[in-house]
């Protein structure tokens, strides 16, 4: 029997028995019995609620303490100064150099992990002895903890007693040690390389899902129109894989873009500001300066950066007609 019909009889014998609307309604719930949309209600109530809690307060929150002024020692923010706080962000170098370590940080890296990605979900999209080891394996330097992994790169780059820089001396690249992480271009440029270690295979695996989902057949279809390997993947995977782009670029770039733990486990963002990103910033202004307001300040305006950046992820890459 249909569930409207068995919806309509159930009403009607409890109208019948005197019961009222409310009452029917009550019934039905202590039965277990929901429409679909009282069940689509009741799971996604407590998702709606936790997000609320968790995320969409401690947003609002933030926003409105950047127009005031005041310390985080303190219960609430003080005084109400308006664009202040944002006006002081941007007069401030150092802000200003933070936003530009960070975009180098992103925009340098990103581009490389996606080539590199590709390749390796290419290579691993083959069938060879090992396969499934290799693609664990591979993302091995992707599942160590950040700061794990800064700590790691931080001994093997050091100065005097780190491994690369006895390498380097023994192969005769070196003469004598260099302190890789004293000099400000060479650290924001180790800081790259490790992210590109760190985070290549975590692309490759995005990438290596969208490519599994292209048929075979459009291959077979485009071999006998007698395309190359290269026409096949410019005219083939590349559109169809675009979706997937998105997603592992968006999964990247924020992330990229608000990097912490390996600036603030590799150097400190030293030296000096050389490799001090955004969020590096905003926690030393807000917890070691105890500037509570423009650190909220800051925080918005790294919020509203790395939602341009998706925006425009999703104005170039999206296709809708492309699934």
């Amino acid at each position: 029997m249909p569930d409207n019909v068995e919806h309509a009889s159930s009403s009607q014998r409890d109208a019948a028995g005197g019961a009222t609307p409310v009452q029917s309604r009550w019934q039905r719930y202590r039965e277990l019995r929901l429409t679909e949309e009282e069940l689509a209600t009741a799971l996604l109530t407590p998702v709606v609620l936790f997000l609320l809690a968790v995320s969409f307060y401690p947003i609002v929150e933030t926003v409105r303490s950047s127009f005031y002024t005041g310390y985080i020692i303190e219960t609430r923010p003080t005084t109400f100064v308006g664009l202040q706080n944002y006006q002081q962000l941007l007069d401030s170098g150092s802000f200003w150099n933070a936003f530009q370590v960070s975009m180098i940080y992103t925009f340098v890296s990103v581009p490389v992990e996606l080539v590199l990605g590709l390749g390796i979900a290419l290579l691993l999209q083959r069938q060879f002895k090992g396969k499934y080891f290799i693609q664990a394996a591979i993302l091995f330097p992707w599942a160590l903890p950040t700061v794990i992994n800064a700590k790691i790169w931080a001994w093997m780059f050091h100065g005097q007693y780190g491994v690369i820089n006895d390498m380097l001396i023994r192969i005769g690249i070196l003469e004598s040690t260099y302190p890789f992480l004293a000099k400000p271009d060479v650290a924001l440029a180790a800081m790259i390389f490790i992210t590109i270690w760190k985070t290549s295979s975590f692309m490759a695996l995005i990438l290596l899902a969208g490519l599994s989902g292209i048929p075979d057949h459009l291959y077979e279809a485009a071999r006998m129109d007698g395309a190359s390997k290269w026409r096949q993947f410019r005219d083939v995977t590349l559109p169809l894989l675009k979706p997937t782009i998105l997603v592992a670029l968006i999964f990247r770039t924020l992330p990229a873009f608000q990097a912490f733990g390996l600036p603030y486990g590799l150097t400190g963002g030293g030296p000096g500001e050389a490799t001090t990103t955004l969020v590096l910033f905003d926690h030393q202004l807000t917890f070691t300066q105890l500037a509570f307001g423009r650190g909220s300040a800051a925080a918005t305006i790294i919020t509203l950066v790395a939602l341009l950046i998706s925006l425009a992820y999703v104005g170039t890459l999206y296709e809708p007609e492309v699934r």
